[in-house]
């Protein structure tokens, strides 16, 4: 059975989100609709619609017309395309030094840059998401500066490729968790896909409660790409297991947090090295005061 799909951009989220009200109410009606934010801090917003039956294309010119969208691109979808669809919709990721993309597009590899192959439907972390982003192109910046570590922590790892691109940099001992064991194994799977079985030991854990995690302990460089709350939380064990003079790169914070989150670690004896924003999420770089 053929799936056409209907899709569009426009800006503003609250806009958008008006867009995919007003298409779930066609004839014939959408089987989906879906409305995402494009993670490249343009204020874009795409709004889909995936139908079994070819839309009402005028009806869409007039949607897109009245929320000031740009025109509706319809397209038809045999099913066994949806794979291929989805590795278009995936193109590969550049953040600095660093190559994030699925295997069908391992002949886009440029040279000089660092490797990481990950697959699209391997947990969270593709490097898509604003969240993922920020935190290579803050490591990226982190490694520009001359800053090197040998004892690295990926606290709520997904897939792991915020440890594998410190591993791809540095030797040493770095370690990635999760509270997922599904996310540990996808971990692991990562790493042997990358060439790079055992260069980070997996465990699942909730923040830093593993006995290995606690013996590699104090780190130099310790990533958190979770959420404010969960962050927050964290903030007296990240300063207890961070040496004095060590990063910690935080992300999963949307930007209205991102003030709460930066008071909360600076009464844990942090100082902010870098602030940025990717569409709505804010990545932290943080520096523990102290001696080396």
């Amino acid at each position: 059975m053929p799936t056409f799909t209907a899709l569009t951009t426009l800006k503003g989220k609250a806009a958008a989100e008006s867009l995919g009200e007003a298409m779930e109410r066609l004839e014939p009606e959408p089987t989906g609709v879906g409305v995402f934010e494009v993670e490249d801090g343009s204020g874009l917003w795409e709004v889909g619609g995936y139908f079994t039956e070819s839309p009402d294309e005028a009806a869409l010119a007039l949607l897109a017309a009245a929320f000031e969208a740009k025109p509706f691109v319809v397209s038809e979808l045999p099913e066994t395309d949806w794979v291929a669809h989805v590795r278009r919709e995936l193109a590969p990721v550049e953040a600095g030094r660093f190559f994030v993309y699925g295997s069908h597009d391992a002949d886009k590899l440029p040279e000089g840059r660092i490797p990481l192959l990950i697959e699209a439907a391997m947990a969270f972390g593709t490097g898509h998401h604003g969240t993922t982003l920020g935190c290579l192109k803050a490591l990226d910046k982190l490694i520009e500066t001359g800053f090197e570590a040998s004892k690295v922590a990926d606290i709520g790892c997904g897939t792991a490729v915020l440890a594998m691109a410190a591993a791809r940099v540095w030797e040493g001992d770095i370690l990635a968790s999760d509270i997922d064991q599904v996310a540990v194994d996808v971990a692991e799977a990562n790493l042997k896909a990358n060439g790079m079985a055992g260069a980070v030991r997996c465990v699942e854990a909730a923040g830093f409660d593993h006995p290995d995690l606690q013996a590699a302990a104090p780190y130099d460089l310790i990533f958190a790409n979770i959420l404010k709350g969960p962050l927050v939380a964290l903030a007296p064990e990240i300063a207890q297991n961070l040496r004095g003079g060590g990063h910690a790169i935080l992300s999963g914070i949307l930007n209205e947090q991102a003030d709460e989150v930066e008071s909360v670690y600076s009464r844990n004896g942090f100082n902010t090295m870098d602030r940025s924003m990717i569409g709505e999420w804010t990545t932290l770089v943080l520096t523990k005061q102290g001696a080396n």
